[in-house]
Formats: C-alpha cells, structure tokens, sequence
C-alpha cells in the first residue's frame, strides 16, 4: 500500500498537507492493526484485562488459541499449524480388531511417525456389519487417508500415501499430545431405562462368566 504524497502549492493547500501528515501516525496504526489479524497470525492470545493480540509465535507464559486458514481458533495445544492443515485436507482413520498383532503395528506406526488419527475398533457382530458395508472389505487392519482406503498393512504403501499426503516424516506433535482413544465403529447404545453400567440381572444373582473372545472375529481376516 502507497500513501499518497502531498504536493502544497497554496497556503490552503499546505494546511491539507500538514492535517494530513498530522494524521499519519493514525493512519499508520490502522495499517499495523489491519495486518496484525488472523491474516498472517498464527496465535490469538487474550489478556487478562481483555485485550486480544495476535502473534506469529506461541506464548509459553499464557494461554493461547492457534489460528486456522479459515479464521476458526482451537486449543494451541492441539496441533502445529502446519499439520491442522493436512490434517483437515487429509484426515486419517484406523480400523482395529482385537487380539490383531498387525493392528497393533498399524498404530503404532502412525503414532511413532505423529500422524493424528482417529480409530474404529471393529469386534461386534454389528461393527462387522457396517465395517463390510462401509469399507467394501473384511481385512484388518484398514486405514482411510483422506478419501484412500488401503487394507492390510504394508508400510511402504501406508508410508507413501502420508508422503503424499504431506504429513511429516518425524513426529511433529507438541509434547504430552494424546491421540483420542479407540472407540466401537458402532456406537454402544445403553437398554431403555436402564443406567449406563447397570447389570440386567437382579441384585445377588450370580452372572454367567463370557468367554473371551477369539483372536479372530466371526469374517474378519488380518
């Protein structure tokens, strides 16, 4: 942005010129303001007394909030800027079963090389149904980066398709992240008028003992 330059050839002219350059100062804070926003800043941080300011670094005094490409704020302590980014383009989905020694590998992978991701357990009979139907597929481990599906777990191929998907090779996650814990592909529904964790038996009747599941579920291969 060029600010016009004043030229006085008159006496009126050169008091437009001098309120001009008067209001300079103003104007050039209104430019910093304008440019101090979400524009460029990658950290919003709120003041005790209220007053926000933005900075391109994080602050390890005080809290705050990392600025999306779409303006949007989350937890700084979230994710890096960069990696919300592919993470949002490219986000990543594991699908496990149990007793599954592959699956244990697949996560592990992603978390040793700091992929966020998000996991589906897949174990009841339900899971499978839904897992079949959604997936085309009964090969576990599965894993969805961005809209590609690859079943089965061949690292050089899950490695190469995170390349391309522009996630780093190294983890870039900030200390003492959390990945989210593994949930049912299904969700669990509690009985109807029943407390969540309540047993259907009733009081001092002994239960029967479930047997374990086996390492492989009813038409999952892994």
């Amino acid at each position: 942005m060029r600010l016009p330059l004043f030229r006085p050839e008159t006496v009126n002219a050169r008091r437009v010129g001098a309120g001009a350059l008067l209001a300079l100062p103003a104007l050039l804070a209104g430019l910093l303001t304008s440019l101090s926003g979400p524009a460029w800043a990658l950290y919003k941080v709120v003041g005790p007394d209220g007053r926000v300011t933005y900075t391109d670094r994080a602050p390890v005094d005080k809290p705050a909030k990392a600025i999306k490409a779409n303006g949007a704020s989350t937890p700084a302590d979230a994710l890096p800027y960069d990696l919300q980014k592919v993470v949002s383009r490219f986000p990543v989905t594991l699908y496990t079963g149990n007793n599954c020694t592959p699956c244990d590998t697949a996560r592990q992978l992603l978390k040793t090389r700091g992929v966020p991701f998000t996991e589906k357990t897949v174990t009841s009979s339900e899971d499978i149904r839904q897992f079949r139907s959604q997936e085309a597929t009964d090969q576990l481990p599965t894993v969805r980066i961005g809209q590609k599906q690859l079943s089965g777990l061949q690292h050089s191929d899950w490695n190469a398709y995170l390349d391309a998907a522009g996630y780093p090779a190294t983890s870039a996650l900030p200390p003492g992240y959390q990945h989210s814990p593994a949930t049912p592909l299904v969700p669990i529904e509690p009985k109807p008028g029943s407390a969540p964790g309540a047993s259907d038996a009733a009081p001092g009747t002994p239960t029967t003992p479930v047997a374990p599941a086996g390492n492989t579920p009813a038409g999952i291969r892994f």
